[in-house]
């Protein structure tokens, strides 16, 4: 009878699954995001900073520095934009006043990180390539964002979405921050820099060349050759100034629409749209503060910030929109959107010179 007990007991607070043995790995599918220590489905590639290659935002030393030289003492002597040894912070919010003890010692739950998330940030790094990126924001610029998006559309999340990372000075309390490996945007006569980065080749197409001093660019796609989405230049007015650049990779647009569904579906009141003007259209200015405290939306860096431009003129808005719109939609999983197609926006990013972090 104690057996049949034992069995009972085990069943009612097991259901049908099988009890976890003790010491047994547990699986990841490798497309998980980290949201206050729950993992959430992307159906796109992930690579966390606990996974082997990630990229850890919560070290202290540098990741690219010699290791005699990486701990903080000798960092902070060498790279003088090192001011402390964090490069994120905890989210503030009138909401968690009552939970800042509990809070600060890494107590987040879902169901108060929702009350707070309501905002993405979009940026281009200006670096090239995720390892770039983080090698410009850990090492040199002692900052952080969440997840960097690398060309071949591999993921890297370096903090859990709990964090207050630092990348969008105001909205970094509530936001997102994404960075887009992407050479950046330019005035369109001096778009110069952009030649090292692509290749025109035969048919049109427009081929992602990796500068040789950057080596393989630690893209994880073996012989990973990238194109743009559109085979040109694009050009746009971000804050009334024209900018030019080329487009995303196809691989970036499906990584992004995943992960922008995955994160308005865990965030119900982030808003799966952009800042739209009375006709519908695209905003492509700073917003006014009211307008930002209002923006429970999917923003450009450039909507923060009146001296940025990312992610820039060729950035496809809607394609990601409306492509996580339809992941969304009741029925939908993992199935990709279609290719980009159309035009829109862009940005300076992690790369550019910056007179102070925005912490």
């Amino acid at each position: 009878m104690g057996l049949v007990s034992l069995a009972l007991i085990v069943f009612a607070t097991t259901g049908c699954r099988t009890p976890s043995r003790v010491g047994q790995i547990a699986p990841r599918r490798g497309d998980e995001i980290v949201v206050a220590g729950r993992l959430v489905h992307t159906g796109t590639p992930v690579v966390t900073w606990l996974d082997p290659g990630g990229y850890d935002g919560y070290r202290v030393e540098r990741r690219f520095a010699p290791l005699e030289a990486a701990d903080w003492e000798p960092s902070r002597a060498a790279v003088k934009e090192l001011t402390t040894p964090n490069r994120y912070g905890m989210r503030r919010s009138p909401v968690l006043s009552n939970d800042v003890e509990r809070l600060r010692g890494g107590g987040w739950d879902l169901s108060t990180l929702q009350k707070v998330v309501d905002q993405v940030v979009v940026h281009y790094d200006a670096c090239g390539t995720s390892r770039q990126c983080f090698k410009v924001l850990h090492d040199l610029r002692g900052l952080s964002a969440h997840f960097l998006l690398d060309l071949d559309g591999t993921i890297y999340q370096t903090l859990d979405v709990k964090e207050r990372a630092w990348h969008a000075t105001t909205s970094n309390s509530r936001a997102v921050g994404i960075e887009i490996a992407h050479p950046g945007a330019y005035p369109p006569g001096r778009v110069d820099p952009l030649a090292e980065w692509y290749r025109p080749e035969e048919g049109g197409r427009i081929r992602v060349t990796i500068p040789p001093r950057f080596g393989d660019g630690g893209l994880r796609t073996p012989n990973f050759k990238g194109y743009t989405a559109r085979p040109k230049l694009v050009t746009g007015a971000i804050h009334g100034r024209e900018v030019a650049q080329y487009d995303f990779t196809p691989e970036q647009y499906r990584a992004l629409t995943h992960l922008m569904a995955a994160l308005c579906r865990v965030f119900p009141r982030l808003k799966c749209d952009y800042p739209r003007d009375a006709s519908g259209r695209l905003i492509t200015r700073a917003l006014t503060e009211a307008e930002l405290e209002n923006a429970s939306l999917v923003v450009g860096h450039f909507h923060i910030q009146a001296n940025k431009v990312d992610p820039g003129p060729a950035f496809q808005w809607d394609t990601v929109i409306e492509g996580a719109r339809r992941l969304l939609a009741p029925g939908r999983g993992a199935a990709g959107p279609p290719p980009p197609k159309g035009a829109a926006l862009l940005l300076r990013g992690a790369c550019a010179p910056q007179s102070a972090p925005p912490k």
